[in-house]
């Protein structure tokens, strides 16, 4: 499946199927200002592109959504913030590395370049949030910390349902011991998403199959994955393993401002 379904923005074409009450998908290279290898769409700050062209292309990306996105000052860690708490004169990103809300029209945004985005809403559309899993906060809990914030703002929640975007493929993700070890101490079962690598001593790992894996811990059974590789695909998507020099995708999701089942949330 190449994941390109209905959008929810013009510039965010990468989506799962559609949910109730919620609007969400990932960005690509695609439609923005950005030069060299940067371009064209690239949402990132802090990764030595003109800053100029980045808030361009922050404004191209927010014309086609009902707010301002959160943006995060990512960590790779387990923070979560709650979106509705931060107001709109805020002079800096809250640093966290997800973010959830309740409110209709309030966009959450990530940002990747091989980690895994993963969005989570509950099944009536009433919370939605986002979360950055890269290996590290995915080992530390980020999905575990952002289920709390959740089930803490959505407690008559029938279920939930998940979508894990774009990520880094298991053929080009090769890490160290020490990755495997994180994952497999703690859970002998995640094992099943790591294979031998092609040096001694390393291991493929399958990134958003160890997403899954514990999404599925959390009690969230319906969970969709888009198996894009970004290593895989340089005129596509945005890579750091591929190029340390380069930009990075968002994930974005709200609540539908005319979804019945936000408005009494």
């Amino acid at each position: 499946m190449d994941g390109i379904m209905r959008s929810p923005s013009a510039l965010a074409p990468i989506v799962g199927t559609p949910w109730k009450g919620v609007r969400y998908g990932c960005t690509t290279r695609d439609g923005g200002v950005s030069k060299g290898p940067w371009a064209s769409l690239n949402l990132g700050l802090n990764t030595q592109d003109d800053p100029q062209d980045v808030a361009e292309n922050r404004r191209l990306l927010a014309q086609s959504l009902p707010s301002e996105p959160l943006w995060l000052k990512q960590v790779h860690g387990i923070e979560i913030v709650d979106a509705d708490a931060v107001p709109a004169s805020a002079s800096s990103p809250p640093v966290a590395d997800a973010s959830v809300t309740t409110t209709p029209g309030r966009v959450l945004a990530i940002l990747t370049a091989d980690c895994a985005p993963v969005v989570i809403a509950d099944l009536d559309g009433k919370a939605v949030g986002v979360a950055h899993a890269g290996w590290r906060g995915l080992a530390a809990g980020v999905l575990d910390s952002l289920m709390v914030a959740l089930n803490a703002r959505c407690r008559d929640a029938r279920g939930w349902r998940a979508w894990i975007g774009p990520c880094i493929g298991p053929a080009n993700f090769e890490v160290g011991e020490d990755v495997h070890r994180a994952f497999v101490q703690p859970d002998p079962s995640a094992s099943v998403h790591f294979s031998m690598g092609r040096q001694a001593g390393k291991w493929q790992a399958d990134l958003a199959g160890l997403v899954a894996h514990r999404l599925a811990q959390l009690g969230i059974a319906d969970v969709e994955r888009n198996d894009s590789c970004t290593f895989e695909q340089a005129s596509r998507l945005y890579s750091y393993r591929r190029s340390p020099v380069t930009g990075r995708m968002a994930t974005i999701a709200w609540l539908q401002p005319d979804c019945p089942a936000s408005r009494s949330a």
